[in-house]
């Protein structure tokens, strides 16, 4: 237990680095931009109203002492730790004086529900139908399956939600294609708004499951055609243990952890698709929230949601970490 708790503590002191500097880069890349949240207001604001030179000049000064640009970059940059530290990154500029943390809080829950439903659906079919594949390697439907997954992986998430949009939207329009919930229903804790919900997700959703079921199948079919060659595996067999047993205890559960250890090394890709997912279904998460704050030029909401972003993939690359242990006797061991 000790063991476990120093080693728990060492992870924590990676995911500390790691977010620090995950989130510093966030800045600096955002605050090297050449884009100025100052003009960019000034710009729609003159654009729409008849502003005098004078209160254009009165108007440029109060935005700077704002936003704080005319300041030196260090200061920025310590100026932004401190504010962010008690959650208050600024207003933003696409939704001007709304915070820009309160805007991400709000489409966060959005793409974690998506990115998490999404994964456990896939994660828990592939490698089931993965491990199978690899045990019983002559069944004709799963290696009927193995083809259709080696065809579906390397397709990128995005051409995938397309393909969909365009069957199930306009070729054959059955589902929604665009939006969290219908127009006509009130967002609250109802039936009827939680089944709105549920129906707007299932293409993004689908989209996720369908190339992320083509990776885990494939690799835990590769995983599995290994393990079986293993004496332990072939003295269990011929000890009379049952066929059930031996799949499930003893091959796809040794086959389980270097699984756990590739889904934590793709949760960044993971994510980014879901980002480009999440735009293509107009979904009101992070994604969709994140191409309106650069398409506006709004650099504050910009490094809000890399931010949160960040903090989310490295939390979960974490959890994923403490799990090992627990699961493989070998790191307990070490």
């Amino acid at each position: 237990m000790k063991d476990y708790l120093f080693f728990a503590l060492k992870r924590l002191l990676q995911l500390a680095v790691v977010i620090f500097a995950g989130i510093s880069a966030a800045f600096f890349i955002t605050h090297l931009s050449p884009v100025s949240p100052v003009e960019t207001i000034i710009g729609r604001v003159a654009g729409q109203s008849n502003f005098s030179p004078e209160a254009i000049q009165a108007l440029r000064e109060t935005l700077t002492e704002l936003f704080g640009t005319d300041r030196p970059l260090l200061e920025k940059y310590v100026n932004f730790w401190s504010r962010f530290i008690v959650g208050d990154l600024g207003p933003s500029l696409i939704a001007f004086p709304s915070p820009a943390m309160r805007l991400v809080m709000l489409a966060l829950p959005w793409t974690v529900g998506l990115l998490v439903t999404s994964i456990v659906l896939y994660w828990i079919i592939g490698n089931l139908l993965g491990g199978l594949a690899g045990y019983y390697q002559n069944n004709r439907f799963l290696k009927a399956f193995g083809i259709v997954a080696m065809g579906i992986q390397p397709i990128p998430y995005y051409i995938v939600a397309f393909l969909l949009v365009v069957i199930f939207g306009y070729l054959w329009p059955v589902m929604p294609i665009s939006g969290g919930f219908a127009m006509n229903v009130r967002p609250g804790f109802t039936p009827e708004f939680i089944f709105s919900v549920l129906h707007h997700s299932i293409l993004p959703a689908t989209s996720l499951v369908i190339v992320g079921l083509g990776i885990s199948f494939l690799g835990m079919r590769a995983l599995v055609s290994n393990i079986i060659t293993e004496d332990y595996v072939t003295y269990a067999e011929l000890a009379g243990v049952k066929t059930q047993r031996v799949v499930f205890s003893y091959v796809i559960r040794n086959a389980m952890v270097p699984q756990l250890t590739g889904l934590a090394m793709a949760l960044g890709g993971i994510f980014s698709g879901t980002i480009i997912t999440e735009q293509v279904f107009a979904y009101p998460g992070l994604g969709t929230l994140l191409v309106r704050a650069v398409n506006g030029g709004d650099t504050t909401l910009v490094l809000a949601v890399s931010s949160i972003a960040v903090i989310a993939v490295a939390s979960a690359i974490f959890i994923i970490d403490l799990l090992h242990p627990l699961l493989d006797p070998r790191v307990r061991a070490k």
